[in-house]
């Protein structure tokens, strides 16, 4: 077939290609699914994801799952409000990813087109129910992998801003460090090991201590105008005690000795003071079971003769006393009373071992005319 012959069947199939577009409801080029693409079957459901860069993904990009083509991305449009990007994709209704699936932009060779791969989640996460017609997949569970622009402007910079030199210089210096010293290196590898495991299991405790750091930097910075007053009263007090350092540090000199002897003197009187001690419980457990009856006695004795209850006794603002006296037998009382001495009227009181009352008093009682009516 010559030239035109080939041009004419290409045309051919062009406008074939065309019509049958037009007549399946395709408005543009990109509408037409590509070639040896994945079948979506009869009950395809749609699902979104939001990238932070989609870079150069098209519409009719693969969707895969573990490099199997399970769909195709049918629409990139820009997030309303927002500065990322929506990816709409159709997924093969037979194939059944987790609720808590992953999406990444990834490009099949070094020059390849780019693909979305969809996968489940970490091994560190459990799956957690089902994708569904309608969800999208956000930001934080979406990636993209590194650009061939951006891995050859890494090597660059290695190469040519001396980072091969650099790596040379560490290596020398870690085979002369490490030169002989494998097993103090081991010994430190596996401390480290322990400690950063040790850091791992108190993380929580390490957030509160940060937590708790962060919280106090907020009152100190709320509080900066008094702690700035407190700094600038505190520089006179530093020169005192700048000035009287030396009488500072002969003082505790002489703390120190004191503390010296006073250890000295109570290690030696060790025994003694125990003893002491063993010695005086009894007398403090005598006072515990003596109890209410010791604060009372106390109170007494202040005021004795004349207790709280000769109040009940005193008639106005005077009080009589009489007094009952007694002595052993053959007591002398010099000199002697009789009733012609006191104008008083003498109460019959029974006497100690046939001795009178009034024989009992060692003084001679007042004149009737000095202390009638009673003593104040």
């Amino acid at each position: 077939m010559n030239r035109l012959g080939r041009s004419a069947c290409c045309w051919l199939a062009a406008g074939a290609v065309l019509g049958t577009g037009g007549c399946s409801g395709y408005t543009a080029m990109q509408d037409i699914p590509l070639p040896g693409g994945a079948a979506l079957g009869s009950h395809p459901y749609t699902v979104k994801a939001d990238f932070s860069d989609v870079l150069s993904l098209v519409p009719q990009a693969s969707v895969e799952v573990n490099d199997v083509p399970v769909g195709r991305v049918t629409r990139i449009a820009l997030a309303p409000g927002g500065w990322t990007a929506v990816v709409t994709m159709e997924v093969n209704g037979d194939v059944r990813l987790p609720g808590n699936a992953y999406a990444a932009l990834e490009q099949s060779s070094l020059l390849g087109e780019k693909y979305i791969e969809l996968s489940g989640p970490p091994s560190d996460q459990a799956a957690a129910g089902s994708l569904a017609n309608g969800d999208t997949i956000p930001l934080a569970r979406t990636d993209r992998s590194p650009e061939v622009e951006e891995v050859f402007g890494a090597l660059s910079l290695l190469l040519n801003g001396g980072g091969v030199q650099q790596l040379k210089t560490i290596s020398t210096e870690l085979n002369q460090a490490l030169a002989g010293n494998e097993p103090e290196v081991r010994d430190l590898l596996g401390r480290l090991g322990t400690l950063v495991g040790d850091l791992n299991a108190h993380r929580a405790d390490i957030t509160a201590a940060l937590d708790g750091l962060n919280q106090l930097s907020a009152t100190l910075a709320a509080r900066n105008q008094q702690i700035d007053t407190a700094l600038s009263d505190l520089s006179p007090g530093l020169s005192v005690l700048s000035g009287q350092r030396q009488q500072l540090v002969t003082m505790l000199q002489s703390l120190d000795t004191l503390s010296g002897v006073a250890v000295s003197t109570v290690n030696a009187s060790q025994a003694d003071l125990v003893a002491d001690l063993k010695s005086l419980a009894p007398t403090l457990q005598r006072l515990a079971d003596a109890g209410q009856d010791l604060p009372d006695s106390l109170q007494v004795l202040v005021t004795y003769p004349f207790t709280d209850q000769v109040l009940n006794g005193v008639k106005g603002d005077y009080l009589n006393t009489y007094l009952d006296l007694a002595a052993p037998p053959d007591t002398r009382i010099i000199p002697a009373l009789t009733a012609a001495d006191s104008d008083f009227p003498q109460p019959v009181t029974p006497t100690a071992r046939g001795t009178s009352a009034k024989q009992l008093l060692p003084f001679p009682l007042p004149s009737a005319s000095a202390v009638r009516g009673g003593s104040r």
